[in-house]
């Protein structure tokens, strides 16, 4: 239905909020442990600029290389290690000579879900070839500002995409007639 935000739910007038995500990778049905914060998911697509010499002194304008921008996964900090033992598949300063990267396996498919208020799934991204670029085990640590420790894990990818199997659920009512 074009020009119908909202299809199958007319009565609703306001976007989607954005405190409401999961995150998945490696084919796990649970989300990604304790993840608080996603950055957005960007894509740019250079502008070639070309003219032709009897042209008026302006451009045509061409779309060029497209290029996705790294995804940041934040969290406070746990005992849960699946941030690090990413990060490690990329390098681990531990290993035995030769070992330290994980070329069979350092890249993943992550997939980004947005869910409503009552927690329906709403939206849902695929996130390709992704592998960990940055990781922050721990923050500043100051004892004049208490606060929550956080991790983050800097996510280069090849692409993302829109799942289009996931559709508008009916939103539900507190008192249905």
């Amino acid at each position: 239905m074009s020009g119908t935000e909202f299809p199958v739910n007319p009565q609703r007038l306001d976007p989607y909020k954005n405190f409401k995500f999961r995150v998945f990778w490696d084919g796990q049905t649970k989300p990604v442990a304790g993840v608080s914060k996603v950055s957005p998911l960007i894509r740019t697509t250079e502008v070639i600029r070309h003219r032709e010499g009897n042209d008026p002194s302006t451009s045509h304008k061409s779309p060029g290389r497209t290029e996705y921008e790294p995804i940041t996964l934040e969290r406070g900090v746990t005992q849960d290690l699946e941030f690090e033992r990413w990060a490690n598949k990329v390098w681990d300063w531990g290993a035995s000579p030769g070992y330290e990267v994980s070329l069979a396996d350092f890249r993943k498919n992550i997939i980004i879900d947005l869910l409503n208020e009552a927690g329906q799934l709403v939206l849902s991204y695929r996130v390709y070839r992704c592998w960990v670029s940055e990781y922050q085990a721990l923050p500043e640590l100051d004892s004049d500002k208490p606060g929550v420790a956080f991790q983050l894990i800097k996510l280069e990818n090849e692409g993302w995409e829109r799942d289009l199997s996931v559709v508008e659920p009916k939103e539900p009512q507190i008192n249905p007639e």
